[in-house]
C-alpha cells in the first residue's frame, strides 16, 4: 500500500458512549445510518452504514474511562501506511499515547493518541485497499474541525504527521484565524484556537452531511439531544448546526448550499 493511498486521510470514526443501544438509536434517526453488528472484536460493537457501506463505529465507554469522568465523545481515524513509525514521530512531537499500536485481525492496525493540546486522535493502517476519496453525500462526514489552545502548534504537528497542508482561512476576528486543511488540493477540515471560555479539552468535532440542517433540529430535539448552537450560515453558503446526542457527545450536522 502506498503511502499516497492513506496518510493523512480521515478514514473511520468510532463513538465511545455511555449507552450504545440510545447512541445507536439516535443516530440511526439523525444521521439516517444503517446499522450492522461487526463480532471479530471481542466485545460489543455496532457498525453505522451508509447505503451497506460501514463508516463508523460504536461501542461502550471503557469503565475505567467512565471512574475517571471520561464523557461520550466521537473519535477520528487518521491514515497512516506505518502506525508505529505515526506513533513514534507523533511523540516526539509532544503526543502522549493511550492505546499502544495494536491489530485488529483482518481489518488493520491502530493506536490512540493525545496531541500535543490534548485532543483525542487515533491512527490506522488498514489491513484492506481503501475505496478512493470521493465529495462528501449525504450520510457521509463532510467535515473535521478541531478546536486547540494552539493554532501554530496544531498546524506544524498535523502537517507533520499527517501531511496536511494549510488551505484558505477565514478571519474570525478577535476569535482569530479560522485555518483550513486538505490534502492533493482537496479541503478536509479546519483549525481554530478555542475561546478562553469555551470550556473543554481540545478536541476533534465531526459534521454529518445532512439534507436539511433545519429538519435537524427537530430530529435531534425529539431524539433526546440538544442543539447547541444555529442553524446558521457559513462563508460559501453552506449551513451548520452544532449538537450534543443524549449521551453527551459533541457532533455537528451539515447542509451543502442549493445549486
Amino acid at each position: 500500500m502506498s503511502q499516497t493511498d492513506v496518510r493523512g486521510r480521515f478514514l473511520w470514526y468510532e463513538l465511545l458512549t455511555k449507552d450504545t443501544q440510545g447512541a445507536l438509536e439516535f443516530y440511526s434517526k439523525v444521521a439516517g445510518w444503517g446499522l450492522l453488528p461487526f463480532n471479530d472484536l471481542g466485545t460489543p460493537y455496532t457498525m453505522f452504514t451508509r447505503d451497506g457501506v460501514p463508516l463508523a463505529g460504536t461501542m461502550q465507554l471503557p469503565e475505567d474511562a467512565v471512574k475517571m469522568n471520561a464523557a461520550s465523545h466521537w473519535l477520528v481515524y487518521i491514515g497512516t501506511p506505518d502506525v508505529d513509525a505515526t506513533v513514534a514521530k507523533a511523540a516526539k512531537l509532544g503526543a502522549r499515547t493511550c492505546v499502544a499500536p495494536e491489530d485488529i485481525p483482518t481489518v488493520g492496525r491502530f493506536a490512540v493518541m493525545n496531541d500535543p493540546q490534548g485532543a483525542e486522535i487515533a491512527f490506522y493502517t488498514p489491513a484492506n485497499e481503501q475505496p478512493p476519496s470521493h465529495a462528501p453525500e449525504v450520510g457521509d462526514v463532510s467535515w473535521h474541525e478541531l478546536g486547540t489552545t494552539d493554532l501554530d502548534g496544531a498546524l506544524r504537528f498535523y502537517q507533520t504527521v499527517a501531511g496536511w497542508e494549510q488551505t484558505a482561512s477565514h478571519d474570525m476576528g478577535e476569535l482569530g484565524s479560522y485555518q483550513m486543511f486538505g490534502l492533493g488540493g482537496h479541503t478536509l477540515g479546519a483549525v481554530y484556537r478555542m475561546p478562553a471560555t469555551m470550556p473543554g479539552p481540545a478536541a476533534w468535532t465531526l459534521y454529518i452531511r445532512v439534507e436539511s440542517v433545519l429538519k435537524g433540529v427537530d430530529v435531534v430535539k425529539e431524539n433526546g439531544g440538544q442543539v447547541l448552537m444555529g442553524p446558521h450560515e457559513v462563508p460559501g453558503g453552506d449551513w451548520i448546526l452544532q449538537c450534543q446526542d443524549p449521551q453527551g457527545a459533541i457532533f455537528a450536522l451539515h447542509q451543502r448550499k442549493a445549486g
